[in-house]
């Protein structure tokens, strides 16, 4: 595998986005190639989904732009992720509700929540109290269960936690595992892509 490369700017990795959709790649594969080539931290996949239904409706500007009545920076990553984040912890919560928690618009909250994020089944009905809980396993079989408190939620900080425990587990369970190599398969949930995370599993 290619190294990847260490330093670039955020256009040049928009103007590789536009320039693979115009190619016909699709948006999963362009945030693959992105992240093999740039590293993980480069570009979300929820924003390189942004920036192809952009460029689909004739988009060609590679900065940001200001939109009517609000900053240009309202729909940016960090308030992608905070609304993601929320979203995860309280599946109940709404938009307002996200809106002044964040202090942002509501017509942002609605435009990251349906658009960049991909949420349309927004409100759900409440249910009884969930546990959510961590699990790894390997071919052997099971090894931490890390349960969640009640009324917390998974976030990097959090995440990372977890890893330091599994680390633990590994070595009393598995001798000899770390040294020969662990991989880890994460989906692109924000706990698992976020640069804290990234700089945990690169040390």
């Amino acid at each position: 595998m290619a190294t990847p490369i260490k330093e670039w700017s955020k256009l040049e990795v928009i103007a590789v986005v536009r320039f693979l959709f115009s190619k016909g790649t699709k948006p999963s594969e362009i945030h693959k190639q992105i992240a093999e080539t740039y590293g993980e931290g480069a570009m979300s996949r929820s924003r390189v989904y942004q920036w192809c239904t952009w460029f689909g409706k004739g988009r060609t500007s590679l900065g940001d732009e200001p939109k009517s009545g609000r900053p240009k920076t309202s729909t940016n990553e960090e308030n992608t992720t905070g609304v993601d984040e929320l979203i995860r912890c309280d599946r109940r919560m709404k938009i307002r509700e996200i809106a002044l928690k964040l202090e942002i618009p509501k017509s942002t909250v609605h435009e990251i929540v349906h658009d960049t994020l991909g949420y349309w089944k927004f409100k759900v009905q409440r249910s009884a109290a969930k546990v959510m809980a961590t699990v790894f396993w390997d071919a052997k079989g099971v090894i931490p269960l890390d349960i969640l408190p009640q009324g917390q939620c998974i976030n990097a900080a959090r995440y990372c936690s977890t890893l330091d425990r599994l680390k633990e587990a590994i070595r009393r369970k598995r001798p000899g595992l770390l040294r020969r190599g662990v991989v880890l398969q994460h989906d692109n949930a924000t706990p698992h892509s976020a640069n804290l995370t990234q700089q945990w599993l690169q040390r």
